[in-house]
Order: C-alpha cells, then sequence, then structure tokens
C-alpha cells in the first residue's frame, strides 16, 4: 500500500478526546480546586508511563545495537507531540554529546510549526514521505514516533515510510486502538485516559510523552557509555556554569586538586570523559585509544 495515504481507520473513540466527568464543571471552581485536579492529572501521566515499562524496556533494546553501529535518532511527530520530540532530541547534543548529525526531526509543518501552529500540516501525508526520502532513514536508524490519538496523518505516513526504508519504528500513542501502534515494529501504548480539559493532550497526555521520551533516550545515553558514576561525562562544558560543573564532576570522580582539573580540562579541550582519564595518568593518545578500544565506555577502561 502506498505510504502517502493512510490506510482507511474504521470509526473508533478516541480516549484523549473523550470528556473527563469529574472535571465538567471546572470552569465553575476556584484556583485551588482546579490546580488540584490538573495536578492529579499529572500524577495519572505518571502512572500511565510506569505501566508502560516493559515495552520502553524492549525499545531501548532494539535500538542500542542500531545506534552503536552508527545510527541516528529520529523523532517524528505533529503539534504538541512534535515540539516534545524537537526538544527531548535538540537536548542531547549539549548533555551528551550525541552528534548532531546523528539526530533527524520531521514535525508536521517544518520548524515553523515548533513556534506557531501550521494550518493542516498534520493532515499533509505527502510531506511526511517527502520528508523521510530527504533525510534518507535507513536500517541503522531509529524513529520515535508520537500522537496522542495515533491516527495524526503526518505521523502515521512517516513511520509508515521509514518501517518501508527498514529503520527500526517505534509507535507512542495514549489511545487504546491507535493504528499508529498497529504500523510500528514496536509499540507503547501510555494509556492516560481523558484530559481535565478535554481534547488538551498539551496536558497529561503530554506529560507522560514527555516521561517517555525521557526515560528512552537517557537510558539509550547511559547505555552508550555516556553516562558514568552518575554523572554526565560527555557533557559539552560550552558555558561559565558548565565549565563549573565540568570541574566538580572531575573533582568528585577524580580526588583531583583544582589546579590539576583545569589543567586536564585544558589538555582534554573541555572533554570531561578524557580529562578522567589524563587525571588517572595517561596521556591524550593512550586515553582516546583506550576510549575507542571500549566503546567510548570509561567504566570498561578503569573497570570502576
Amino acid at each position: 500500500m502506498s505510504t502517502d495515504t493512510p490506510p482507511p481507520v474504521a470509526p473508533m473513540l478516541v480516549a484523549t478526546e473523550a470528556q473527563d466527568p469529574r472535571s465538567r464543571d471546572l470552569d465553575g471552581w476556584e484556583a485551588p480546586a482546579i490546580l488540584d485536579v490538573l495536578l492529579d492529572s499529572q500524577a495519572e501521566a505518571m502512572a500511565a508511563v510506569r505501566a508502560a515499562l516493559p515495552e520502553l524496556g524492549r525499545v531501548v533494546e532494539a535500538a542500542l545495537p542500531r545506534l552503536v553501529a552508527g545510527g541516528r535518532l529520529a523523532y517524528a511527530g505533529a503539534g504538541t507531540s512534535g515540539r516534545l520530540a524537537f526538544q527531548d532530541g535538540a537536548e542531547l547534543t549539549p548533555t551528551f554529546d550525541w552528534p548532531r548529525d546523528r539526530l533527524a526531526f520531521l514535525v508536521a509543518g517544518g520548524e515553523r510549526a515548533l513556534v506557531q501552529a501550521v494550518e493542516g500540516a498534520e493532515d499533509r501525508t505527502e510531506m511526511a514521505v517527502a520528508d523521510v526520502a530527504t533525510l534518507s532513514l535507513g536500517p541503522n536508524d531509529v524513529l520515535l514516533a508520537l500522537a496522542a490519538s495515533g491516527t495524526t496523518p503526518y505521523t502515521r505516513a512517516a513511520l509508515r515510510s521509514a518501517r518501508q526504508a527498514g529503520c527500526l519504528t517505534v509507535g507512542i500513542a495514549n489511545s487504546p486502538g491507535a493504528p499508529l501502534l498497529d504500523e510500528a515494529e514496536l509499540a507503547v501504548l501510555v494509556e492516560t485516559g481523558a484530559e481535565a480539559v478535554a481534547g488538551s493532550t498539551r496536558l497529561k497526555a503530554g506529560t507522560a510523552q514527555k516521561i517517555v521520551l525521557n526515560l528512552i533516550s537517557t537510558t539509550l545515553m547511559i547505555r552508550l557509555g555516556r553516562v558514568w558514576h552518575g554523572e554526565m561525562v560527555d557533557m559539552q562544558a560550552t558555558n561559565v556554569k558548565l565549565r563549573a560543573r565540568a570541574e566538580r564532576m572531575l573533582r568528585s570522580l577524580t580526588g583531583a586538586d583544582d589546579d590539576a582539573i583545569r589543567a586536564a580540562l585544558a589538555m582534554a579541550d573541555g572533554r570531561v570523559k578524557l580529562a578522567v582519564l589524563l587525571l588517572h595518568g595517561m596521556s591524550r593518545p593512550e586515553a582516546e585509544a583506550a576510549l575507542a578500544l571500549h566503546g567510548n565506555h570509561l567504566r570498561g577502561v578503569l573497570r570502576k
């Protein structure tokens, strides 16, 4: 079947569009009562994610070998889901030094949609297919495709097209029976149900999606050796605050004095992981060779 036209979807009650009877009269309440209900809904989002942890584990284990082989981490979404996806991916480079050229984004409406609504963009399946083709997604790549309803045409078309190209596809939705989940190689249902404000999936569905993305991407970065002893040792020290954080990390991880830490950081061009090995007595060539031998894992080099 062509990827530019979604297969027909049988009429279904989309759970995220339903009305929650508990908040039917929300507009007549005082602010403290409204806040209480909204906060409770956020707690429900967390519970829904916890129920999906086994599926998240399967996603990480399936994605890991593709990323080790040099693949890209790609995201697809529209509206709130697209913005959340972009935020998660964009933060991986400064936090974990994940290469920018190993990230890919498919957002309905393009970059403009990150800051304002682009009318009709989520229905443009032909653009999704074109976007996948432009990115040349392939067998080493991993696509995380998000849609609260799981019916969004752009996101579904992007996922189907990427899957046909051999990409590992992960569908993440908040509604049972979502076609996006059926079309993905790996499906993650985070069943958040009706929103306090009917259909406003920027609320608990969005919170659940944000948590899911944080869990997947952070766990991947940890498994790829970009965290050691709970510290983000591949962080890019690009400003005064981050340089001070890098020094604190090295003080905690090595026990070295401030002068030695600053000298090691300068010799390592600000790379914390490399500075750790310099402070353990290695030369820079020795440190770089050791990291390459052990897949960029400090734990493998230092055995602790």
